[in-house]
């Protein structure tokens, strides 16, 4: 009597797991449910970052970053260029400003900047205490190029990388003082629509001047340039 009841206790098991067993395999709506689960990451895929910063970027040498050892600076010269009188800060101001005034000594004393880093609108006057409002950033960052390849270059090289235009962007002064020395890996703009474009420049200079990228570096700027493809290097 006691052996039967176990037999019928295993029978019971047994045909409740084949029951199920059926049901899963006959329902197309657990099918599907499995299949998407198997098929879809945790986190959607990004989409693949095609373009000319994207197949440039990939032809950039990627690795770790060197000392910062001797960092000033004084290695990228000594301040801004000048040609016949106009400074590079006063010619950048005069590029990315609208309805900019500049006087008689080529500096530029007023203008209006729509500021690509945090998309605000600002009124700039030089001025003691207000000129620093809009400030001149190198796009990668001078420390930064120097820890990626710029120790290999020639002075002259340098002081053309600090003054090149590629390089130098007019933007808000408090988001270039929050940047710091910061690669794309810790560092983008607030601005979320310019971030391709800010990618896309970092990546320009650093084939213009042979320097490379971080593995995170590489990475962070992937990621930005897949929410665009086929964006374009700056002309």
């Amino acid at each position: 009597m006691q052996r039967s009841s176990k037999l019928r206790l295993i029978l019971a098991v047994l045909t409740f797991i084949v029951g199920a067993a059926t049901t899963f395999l006959l329902d197309p709506s657990i099918r599907q449910q499995i299949s998407q689960s198997s098929s879809t990451p945790k986190s959607a895929a990004r989409a693949t970052a095609t373009g000319d910063a994207a197949t440039v970027l990939n032809e950039l040498t990627v690795k770790g970053r060197a000392p910062k050892t001797g960092y000033t600076r004084a290695q990228f010269g000594d301040g801004w260029d000048s040609i016949q009188g106009c400074d590079t800060r006063n010619s950048i101001l005069k590029r990315d400003l609208t309805n900019s005034v500049t006087n008689e000594k080529c500096q530029v004393v007023s203008g209006t900047l729509n500021d690509p880093y945090t998309g605000s609108v600002i009124v700039f006057k030089r001025g003691e205490t207000s000129s620093s409002d809009v400030q001149i950033d190198h796009v990668v960052a001078l420390s930064d190029a120097w820890q990626k390849g710029a120790q290999q270059l020639s002075l002259v090289q340098r002081e053309t990388l600090a003054n090149d235009p590629l390089e130098l962007l007019a933007v808000d002064g408090t988001a270039n003082q929050q940047k710091s020395d910061g690669d794309a890996a810790t560092w983008l703009p607030p601005n979320k629509p310019f971030r391709c474009q800010y990618v896309a420049r970092q990546v320009a200079v650093k084939k213009k001047y042979t320097l490379w990228v971080t593995a995170a570096e590489k990475d962070a700027i992937t990621g930005v340039l897949s929410t665009c493809p086929g964006q374009l290097l700056p002309s």
